[in-house]
């Protein structure tokens, strides 16, 4: 564990418990570690060869250790530094004609560069200037939860005030707010749930979309709702903050809004570059933080990585060289930051170092826009970044490292100059930056598969409308065939048994770990909850119940490899569906020992992710052929089922179905459901009968998505009364 997070040094204890403790702080268990594109042991004696300074060009010559040192003042409270902090940011000069726009126009576009302060003061001004009396609120999104998190804790600190109450934030399934709460910061998507409940948003009487650059799916969907609201709202102000390549395109797109510029803080950055680029650049950017860490002026370093696993491995190595060195070099302070870091973790970045120490952030492209750390003057960019992306032709979603475009290299570069001057060493040749990628408007290949599931998960009907258990799934703040399951596990009385699993199943891939010491005996643990070869998704409900039979003990968690944070988040989780079961009037059904009835609310919702097994031990999945594998991890990995319904499809080094489910075809066969042709007397598909109450012929989907689409773009089309199919079913849906 980091020195950062262990000062009393409990992290050397060694029993069962602390171990396991442990292994929740830092997340560790990866049995190799990886560098980049390598993949190889770590060799004692590497720290020998970190000052081969042929890695970066033109550092300066090695400064004597007392530079680490800075003076810091600490005669006046924390609570007056922070207002003084908050008149020094850029855009304190400019509050007051800022604050005269918003007056003028109804639509503004604010470009500022990162670090000026629009983030935490202009929400910040507007409650000053009255616009959350009489009860309204002052709404900001943010494109990741990190943010929002951080950046409401930041606000109530400058205010003076709880977290969660005057200053608050809402994420997926946490909700820090209170009726006493002004200002709310929030991601994107959850603004959207809000406009569901409250189409014209009459609590907030100015909402500001930041970050809107990013150009998110909930970001685009949100603007093209707030651009129609604001017509029935005239006293809604709107704000877009965008960086500067941006701006324009979102000023046309709100008829010619008037855009505000705030002028950035901006410090000279040296740009340094390495002679050819690193293909092990995690090792590079491990030897260039020892080599600032002894050779350049105080200040904290940021290094942009791709990943957790390679921020862990970079991390580790870094701790093994330092203690190599004992008390040669002053002390070193690592601190990740990504999505899935505990939240009291990720606050520690922005905790001050001891005097003579320095801070190193490990972190994802969280840290471009999204998160300012003071103190920062070295920025390492390792040029790569992962990218999830949808194929809509095989239904697959990859994550995969890219090279970054120009746009993002500017922006780490810029990390590094906004307290002072700074530099950034970046481990790529001078020709490598992309060019910027402008976004485009969603793919029609892309909005046909969205709209060809919907419609066959019994969400739209023909004309593009939400049907009543359309209605019902948008209730969930889930991905639709998550909200299918559970509407679906009404018809099945299992309803308690499927939230739990959904629950599980949204806290990702973190409910086991596996101490690279101890990997024998977490497999085995992980394995009792298999037994009887049942798929991943019950074993997750075994898992949940039996916590729940211990009263849900830390020790049985430690015992079992369970991470204790996972499975209390999805105890969260499961108690907000619960509470959302009343809503949508599904009566809270326990059915647990009726596996087959759980199968069925499960395949309701993921029919669309069928797989049947192939001679060679892989899968050939139904929509779409393509040849994928169960994940390593599954308990159906060693027996291999003929069908499985998988949770999801992911693109690493090869393709995997990850929470994969047995599934019996004699189930479904004759049902009114499904009918999967288990003999295999022609290709490989599902055909779902009575999805929805659609009371027309169709034989594949695509057809019926081709005509909603065309519908929605062109209202005048007239309404096709037939199709001609080749093989008609009564109501039948052929994928």
């Amino acid at each position: 564990m980091p020195e950062a997070y262990d000062p009393k040094k409990v992290y050397q204890q060694h029993s069962q418990e602390s171990a396991a403790e442990d292994w929740e702080g830092y997340q560790m268990g990866k049995a190799t570690l990886k560098y980049g594109s390598k993949n190889k042991k770590q060799r004692s004696d590497d720290y020998r060869f970190m000052f081969d300074f042929t890695v970066i060009n033109n550092l300066d010559k090695q400064l004597p250790s007392e530079m680490l040192t800075e003076d810091k003042s600490r005669q006046k409270s924390a609570f007056q530094m922070l207002q003084e902090d908050r008149k020094t940011l850029p855009i304190y000069p400019y509050h007051h004609n800022l604050l005269q726009a918003i007056e003028d126009y109804q639509v503004l576009v604010i470009v500022g560069e990162t670090g000026s302060g629009k983030t935490t003061q202009i929400p910040q001004y507007l409650h000053e200037a009255g616009y959350t009396k009489l009860g309204l609120k002052v709404g900001c999104t943010q494109p990741r939860r990190v943010a929002a998190m951080s950046v409401a804790t930041r606000v109530s600190q400058e205010m003076g005030v709880k977290l969660g109450h005057e200053v608050g934030y809402s994420i997926r399934f946490e909700d820090c707010t209170s009726p006493h709460t002004v200002i709310k910061y929030m991601t994107d998507g959850m603004l959207l749930r809000e406009i569901i409940n409250e189409p014209n948003l009459a609590s907030y009487s100015v909402i500001m979309v930041d970050e809107a650059h990013e150009r998110t799916l909930s970001t685009d969907i949100l603007l093209g709702l707030l651009k129609d609201l604001i017509k029935s709202r005239p006293d809604l102000k709107l704000i877009i903050s965008s960086a500067t390549l941006d701006a324009v395109k979102f000023s046309d797109y709100f008829d010619s809004a008037p855009i505000f510029k705030i002028p950035g803080r901006k410090y000279p950055v040296e740009i340094h570059y390495t002679t050819t680029p690193e293909c092990d650049y995690i090792d590079a950017a491990i030897v260039t933080v020892l080599q600032i860490h002894a050779t350049q002026p105080p200040g904290d370093i940021l290094v942009f990585l791709t990943g957790q696993q390679e921020i862990e491995t970079a991390e580790e190595i870094l701790k093994h060289r330092m203690r190599g060195l004992g008390t040669k070099i002053a002390e070193l302070i690592t601190c990740p930051i990504y999505a899935n870091l505990p939240a009291q973790l990720q606050t520690k970045i922005f905790d001050p170092v001891p005097d003579g120490a320095r801070k190193v952030v490990l972190a994802t492209n969280i840290a471009e826009t999204s998160l300012t750390i003071d103190g920062i003057k070295y920025v390492i960019d390792s040029g790569f970044a992962k990218v999830k992306s949808y194929i809509p032709r095989t239904g697959m979603e990859s994550l995969l490292v890219n090279s970054i475009c120009k746009a993002s290299a500017l922006q780490r570069a810029g990390r590094a100059g906004r307290t002072g001057p700074g530099k950034c060493f970046r481990l790529l040749g001078i020709d490598d930056l992309a060019n910027f990628d402008f976004i485009d408007p969603p793919p029609v290949e892309s909005l046909i598969k969205a709209l060809e599931l919907l419609f066959a998960l019994g969400a739209l009907n023909k004309y593009g409308e939400l049907t009543k258990t359309g209605r019902r799934m948008a209730e969930f703040p889930l991905d639709p065939m998550l909200s299918k399951v559970i509407v679906a596990s009404d018809k099945y009385d299992c309803s308690n048994e499927i939230i739990t699993i959904v629950a599980m199943l949204s806290v990702g891939n973190s409910i086991f770990y596996r101490p690279k010491d101890k990997k024998v005996h977490a497999d085995n643990a992980r394995m009792n909850f298999h037994l009887g070869n049942v798929g991943d998704h019950i074993s997750l409900l075994r898992v949940y119940n039996s916590w729940r039979e211990c009263n849900y003990s830390t020790q049985w968690c430690h015992e079992n490899y369970i991470q204790v944070k996972s499975i209390k988040r999805a105890r969260d989780i499961r108690d907000q569906l619960e509470g959302l079961l009343k809503r949508v009037e599904i009566e809270n059904k326990s059915n647990p020992n009726d596996l087959d009835s759980l199968r069925k609310a499960i395949t309701s919702g993921f029919f669309p992710h069928c797989a049947r097994l192939q001679k060679n031990g892989s899968y050939l999945t139904v929509k779409h052929p393509q040849r994928a594998h169960i994940h390593p991890s599954s308990g159906l990995a060693q027996e291999l089922p003929r069908w499985v319904v998988y949770h999801e499809l992911v693109l690493t080094t090869k393709e995997y179905m990850r929470q994969s489910l047995f599934l019996s075809v004699d189930i479904w066969v004759g049902t009114e459901e499904f009918v999967i042709d288990g003999d295999y007397r022609r290709p490989v598909g599902v055909v779902l009968f009575n999805h929805s109450d659609i009371d027309f012929e169709v034989n594949h989907g695509d057809m019926i998505a081709q005509l909603i689409l065309q519908k929605i773009t062109t209202p005048e089309v007239p309404e096709v009364e037939d199709l001609d199919s080749t093989a008609r079913g009564t109501g039948g849906f052929w994928f």
